[in-house]
């Protein structure tokens, strides 16, 4: 028996490599086609897996798909915060703050309302987790948006801060919501929970990435100008100090997704030039990880998942990518210095991931009575966005791009 799932073990990890080893190979090409690496990858576990070929022979649990996706996460927002341009940003600042601060609630309350009327069977704080765990965009599927130059400069860093930052905002409404159906609510009210929740996950976590960034910065510099440290060993410095701001901030009762984006603007403020040297390695782990959980998740989730969408899962999943989401975007954007092409660009790029695949086996874990629709309802968007996410962002940055070139001629 041992024998055997050792063979298993070795058959996964040799299709791994050689799809990684091949990924590599084409993925400038792949670049400039409207495929993506999620759709690749996606593609790639649904075909390998046990719903079609049934040669990866893998049984990955939901809490151990958290954990990837968390840890993944956790990478791509540390370094996307640390290559950030923060002259640019400080330019712009007014853009991610009215996603944040004014796009993100009327979504979560836009998607509830789409709840109430879609899903008969739902309590309102069930519809309420829905629309909350939907609400966060993906820094992993919108990094071809995000690091491509061909989109203006102010959009790209707007987008990158929002995606960094809205899954760590959510994580204390989600929380807050699951106290309330499991009775757990404060005696002081609903109110004085949700501040304590705010305050402890994002103060936290703010706390925890400033602090551990800015002593580990300190330890970096002063190794490099004793000369202790090597080049090869350089390159683990800022992977280990984004799983190092992740972990901490989550065992004190934060927000590690926030700790890592605080954690890697600091560092990308404190590096500067050499930032690039730092984070290299980070990069292609975040990416490594990145092509491992959507190969899981299109292997162990993808194929399963077909028999479990009702009419109404899928047409709010289809509403949560579009009007859900790109209303509120195109409203807020009302009064600012942005084409209409611009301001349904932004609306349609906020694709959903890592953030709703953790959130979803939270949900699961916690075991509502309409755990089972609540998660499929996620996973039927995340579905839907890699696909129409993934394969549109080439071919929409190149209509965009040409129609600004127009503009400027």
């Amino acid at each position: 028996m041992t024998s055997s799932n050792n063979n298993a073990m070795y058959e996964n990890l040799a299709i791994f490599g050689a799809f990684i080893f091949i990924y590599s190979l084409t993925n400038g090409g792949l670049e400039r086609t409207p495929i993506n690496g999620a759709v690749v990858f996606t593609a790639f576990g649904l075909i390998m897996g046990p719903e079609c070929l049934g040669i990866l022979k893998m049984t990955i649990t939901a809490d151990a798909l958290r954990t990837l996706a968390e840890v993944t996460l956790a990478l791509v927002l540390f370094t996307d915060a640390a290559n950030a341009n923060l002259s640019i940003l400080k330019k712009n600042a007014r853009l991610p703050r009215r996603l944040l601060l004014i796009g993100l609630p009327l979504t979560i309350a836009l998607g509830f309302s789409a709840g109430l009327l879609l899903f008969d069977g739902l309590s309102m704080l069930e519809i309420a987790i829905i629309a909350t765990m939907l609400a966060p965009t993906d820094a992993a599927l919108g990094k071809a948006v995000v690091s491509n130059e061909a989109v203006p400069a102010d959009m790209r860093e707007g987008l990158n801060v929002e995606s960094g930052l809205n899954d760590g905002i959510c994580v204390p409404i989600l929380f807050l919501f699951l106290a309330l159906i499991n009775g757990h609510g404060s005696e002081e009210g609903p109110e004085i929970l949700a501040l304590h929740l705010f305050a402890e996950e994002i103060g936290i976590g703010i706390g925890v990435g400033i602090g551990l960034t800015l002593g580990a910065t300190y330890l970096i510099k002063f190794a490099s100008l004793k000369k202790w440290i090597t080049e090869s060993w350089e390159q683990l410095t800022v992977l280990t100090l984004a799983i190092c701001c992740f972990t901490a901030a989550q065992l004190l009762g934060g927000s590690g997704f926030i700790a890592c984006f605080t954690g890697g603007m600091l560092f990308g403020a404190l590096a500067k030039r050499h930032k690039h040297e730092y984070l290299l390695s980070a990069e292609s782990t975040g990416d490594t990880l990145s092509l491992i959980t959507w190969v899981c998740f299109g292997a162990a989730i993808f194929g399963q998942s077909f028999g479990a969408f009702t009419w109404q899962v899928l047409l709010y999943s289809v509403l949560s990518l579009t009007v859900i989401r790109m209303l509120p975007v195109f409203l807020i954007l009302s009064g600012m210095p942005y084409r209409t092409d611009q301001k349904l660009f932004i609306g349609w790029f906020g694709p959903r991931g890592l953030a709703s695949i953790v959130f979803a086996v939270i949900v699961l874990n916690n075991k509502l009575p309409n755990s089972d629709t609540i998660s499929m309802t996620a996973v039927c968007t995340i579905i839907l966005s890699v696909l129409l996410h993934g394969l549109s962002a080439n071919p929409f940055i190149a209509l965009l791009a040409a129609r600004s070139k127009r503009e400027t001629a």
